[in-house]
């Protein structure tokens, strides 16, 4: 999809350019960097040392979540009485580091730990049938959940039934009625007055294990950071936003995985070419989670566990190795899979304008892929989507939207049709009847209308500061890195530049990525536009043109240098 909707901030008020103006003096940095703290509402200046410096201190008292004492006083009896615990985690990325750091932490004080994670083809998400055996067999009678379990009020008074206890630990959304667990540790769950919602499942299971740390008096700087490596990947490949303690987490975590303590994710890294790079948030969602989201969507994620808490090299690298080699299968999935897709959707789907939300669904289709499948499909057609893999009469369904659009809100306006759903605002799962597939499109489809309006149909673009090419110099590269580690509610920031020249010819380079050479004002920039080849036939060198792009460093043979990496292109007609 090529253009999008270019939103410009409000030029700042009085106010706001006599603070940014002191930030200036205060910290010695370039006026846009002062702007885009004050835009971040970081005013005072220990405030913004905070955000630059994130510290261990930084981090709340795990004691702030309502049910954390009962969950704590839990574990505690159990470790005293030599009970078993399993820990009951999810297939992708959040669930296997949340089960990893409690299995590690626990363990690490004799507590005596299992771990059971669905099969996503076999089981489906959450609190299975499979996994409730596994519980009842394995003799436990402690069962912590991470990162699920929130909705899993049959399966947990199953669970009950024949004496186990539950604690849930989850970041999900709460429907009306809780389950009937000791304890609870939600940031979302009403009466929680916990100072930071936006926790990952990893960030809510590493608050209970700092929770059992600190009534045994063993909450040292040690013991805080020892596990924050998988708390950094799990936060970060989540995709939460990462501000307060997200951030905390992410920085110092970011910090903790240069260290290579943990033998299974030092494998990872090194069979994937990153050993001599310090890993950022980009290597984390871009090359790591990925492999480790593999091991669930391919085949177990166990063995990502396994990896994790590994204390054996070799072993670690085996497993790596496995990890990586599901992930190329899950590329050549993923590829035939969207093409399959995009073929059904051309076909179906005669007027695209007409469509305000895309339903697919096969019989043939892996239940790994279509979650990633369905976020492909919103790129290309930028309308919430749906990708459904039917088996024996039920179809397990992925959905993912676009900005503005609650996808948990309109499947809760469908569960009358669904056997089961849940998720996030923008990334859910269902499951549905086959029968009732077209019954929900049409569902789905008449909510979307009267909840997106058409503007909301072209993706917007937040466009942070007018930036001219002469100011972009070492000097600037050096601030904007104090505000990584960037996610969502701390993306990296878009700058725009009016009426630059092209002064190479343009030409695409991989799949479908755009190269190309502007300068204004004598200073030149390169720029690359990651899956936009399809600008080409409208550029021509010497034309001019309006950008809108990030700023990184990137090394090429040794050599730095910065590059723009382009988020849209508008064309300048003559007459501008």
């Amino acid at each position: 999809m090529l253009g999008k909707r270019w939103k410009i901030l409000n030029t700042l008020n009085i106010d706001q350019i006599e603070i940014k103006n002191r930030i200036c003096l205060e910290w010695n940095c370039p006026d846009l960097v002062a702007e885009l703290l004050v835009r971040k509402g970081l005013t005072d200046s220990s405030e913004i040392k905070k955000f630059f410096k994130p510290k261990l201190e930084d981090m709340h008292d795990p004691y702030l979540f309502k049910d954390m004492e009962k969950a704590v006083d839990r574990i505690l009896l159990a470790i005293k009485n030599h009970e078993k615990i399993t820990i009951y985690g999810d297939y992708d990325v959040d669930g296997t580091t949340s089960t990893s750091v409690l299995y590690l932490g626990l363990t690490s004080i004799n507590a005596i730990v299992d771990y059971y994670i669905p099969h996503r083809m076999i089981d489906g998400y959450g609190l299975t049938l499979t996994g409730i055996d596994f519980i009842k067999k394995n003799k436990t009678s402690l069962v912590i959940t991470v990162d699920c379990g929130i909705n899993g009020i049959d399966e947990i008074k199953m669970m009950n039934d024949f004496g186990v206890d539950v604690i849930i630990t989850d970041h999900h959304n709460p429907k009306e009625v809780l389950p009937n667990a000791v304890a609870i540790i939600n940031p979302k769950v009403v009466g929680c007055t916990y100072p930071d919602f936006n926790l990952a499942g990893v960030g809510v299971a590493y608050k209970l294990l700092m929770g059992v740390y600190k009534k045994l008096g063993m909450d040292t700087s040690e013991n805080i950071n020892k596990y924050l490596d998988l708390v950094a990947l799990g936060t970060i490949a989540d995709i939460v936003p990462l501000v307060g303690e997200n951030r905390t987490f992410a920085y110092l975590g970011l910090k903790h995985i240069l260290n290579k303590k943990n033998i299974g994710l030092n494998s990872l890294i090194n069979l994937i070419g990153l050993t001599n790079k310090k890993i950022d948030a980009n290597d984390i969602v871009f090359a790591i989670a990925p492999r480790i989201n593999a091991a669930g969507r391919m085949g177990s994620a166990m063995r990502a566990v396994e990896m994790m808490i590994s204390k054996d090299p070799s072993e670690s690298d085996e497993l790596a190795q496995i990890i990586e080699r599901e992930n190329s299968l899950r590329q050549q999935i993923d590829h035939k899979t969207f093409d399959e897709a995009c073929e059904i959707i051309e076909t179906k789907y005669k007027n695209l304008d007409e469509t305000k939300c895309i339903v697919v669904s096969s019989d043939d289709w892996h239940p790994g892929v279509i979650g990633i499948v369905a976020s492909k499909l919103v790129e290309k057609y930028y309308r919430p989507s749906f990708m459904i893999t039917c088996n024996e009469g039920i179809g397990s369904g992925s959905g993912r939207s676009i900005a503005g659009f609650d996808l948990f809100e309109a499947l809760k306006d469908s569960s009358d049709l669904l056997e089961s759903y849940g998720g996030h605002k923008y990334a859910a799962g269902l499951s549905i009847a086959q029968e009732y597939l077209d019954k929900f499109e049409n569902r789905i489809n008449k909510y979307s209308a009267e909840h997106i309006p058409p503007e909301d149909f072209i993706p917007p673009l937040k466009l942070d500061y007018n930036l001219e090419l002469y100011e972009i110099t070492n000097n600037l590269m050096k601030w904007l890195n104090k505000f990584s580690p960037f996610g969502p509610k701390n993306m990296r920031p878009v700058f725009y530049t009016k009426k630059v020249m092209i002064v190479t010819y343009p030409y695409n380079v991989g799949t479908n990525h755009l190269k190309l050479k502007v300068m204004k004002d004598g200073c030149e920039l390169n720029l690359i536009g990651f899956n936009l080849g399809g600008f080409l036939p409208l550029l021509k060198k010497n034309a001019f043109i309006d950008i809108a792009y990030t700023l990184d460093v990137v090394s090429w043979q040794g050599k730095k240098s910065i590059q723009g990496k382009l988020k849209d292109i508008a064309i300048v007609r003559s007459e501008d």
